[in-house]
């Protein structure tokens, strides 16, 4: 059943340091996946490090990736060990010394062995889940891909069997002698904000602009939490 099993630490998922913001949760995993637009996808090429930042979606336990079926990185990562990545910024934490300021954020790291997916029915429906990620309720607004067009595309398809979750929240932790100073200490919270739409000069004027789209406009996207723009809560750690 999905979200019903723990995450279980490997050696390349174990926290070696700051363990206590490590979550165990799968509905953790799931919450900062679910939050994102872009991940990082980290391949070897050759012998070569390479970081490649790409769209995604999750259908259950598999993310999937996507991206130009000419781009090398991803025909490369088929049938190969994996690393993808995705981060979400809430907050600058300004401590009292240098040393101490922090960032608030939640950080997701995906090992495993990636599949290049060729069925063109699983890949349609792997498209589906990457543009709802991007765009919620844009797939059936728009024209679906022709037969050219899904096999200019590439999906990656990466269990989320390997996994580590990692978060920071509240205000800085400074030395105890450090809270005497006259020196300003919080946080600034951040969070992703869509403004409002601009149309397309091509668009027809008597195309208007759907709900699905001004939904998004004013509204932070992957914020923590509802009050996570104005007050950030938490417990206590740099």
């Amino acid at each position: 059943m999905e979200g019903e099993l723990p995450l279980s630490p490997t050696d390349r998922t174990q926290l070696r340091r700051l363990r206590e913001r490590g979550r165990t949760d799968r509905a953790d995993l799931y919450a900062v996946l679910d939050a994102g637009l872009i991940c990082h996808l980290g391949v070897v090429i050759d012998g070569t490090p390479v970081v490649l930042p790409t769209g995604y979606g999750r259908s259950g336990d598999t993310l999937l990736l996507h991206g130009s079926s000419a781009n090398r990185s991803l025909a490369s990562a088929d049938g190969q060990d994996i690393c993808v990545t995705v981060t979400h910024l809430d907050g600058l934490v300004c401590a009292r010394s240098v040393f101490h300021h922090s960032i608030n954020y939640r950080s997701a790291m995906v090992f495993g062995r990636a599949r290049l997916v060729t069925d063109d029915e699983e890949r349609l429906a792997a498209l589906q889940v990457i543009t709802e990620q991007l765009v919620p309720g844009r797939w059936a607004a728009t024209r679906g891909p022709t037969g050219k067009e899904l096999a200019a595309t590439a999906v990656l398809a990466l269990p989320l069997a390997e996994s580590s979750v990692k978060v920071r929240t509240g205000p800085p932790g400074d030395d105890e002698e450090d809270y005497a100073l006259n020196v300003w200490a919080g946080v600034l919270p951040a969070a992703l904000m869509f403004g409002a739409a601009e149309p397309d000069p091509r668009l027809r004027p008597d195309v208007a602009t759907p709900q699905h789209i001004r939904a998004l406009a004013g509204r932070a996207r992957g914020a923590a939490s509802d009050t996570a723009v104005t007050s950030p809560v938490g417990a206590r750690g740099d």
